[in-house]
């Protein structure tokens, strides 16, 4: 299983903004008690968004914690190939690249 700590900008943010990190936090909370959708799902859509933008950080981040929540290689790997007709065969690969960094 990933190592699911906060990269060390992320706690040095939260060190140094702590209301600014709260109310993150918060939102983060309230936006995935809004719907139907469970935790290792929207850590695959979040996963798919990370890949998308080309986060390299999120995409590390979320493919963490899709595996922390149940999500399996396969689920990971067919989350990013079936963006391939969206955001292109390069992005998808560069995505596959970050996460085999962390799985």
């Amino acid at each position: 299983m990933p190592d699911t700590t906060p990269p060390r900008t992320y706690q040095i943010v939260k060190e140094r903004h702590p209301e600014f990190m709260e109310a993150v936090e918060k939102l983060a909370s309230a936006t995935r008690a809004q719907g139907p959708l469970d935790e290792k799902t929207a850590h695959l859509v979040q996963l798919a968004a990370a890949v998308a933008i080309r986060s390299e950080g999120a995409v590390h981040s979320h493919a963490k914690r899709a595996v922390a929540a149940g999500a399996d290689k396969d689920e990971i790997y067919h989350t990013l190939i079936l963006l391939t007709t969206t955001i292109g065969f390069p992005t998808v690969v560069a995505g596959i690249s970050w996460v085999n960094d962390v799985i």
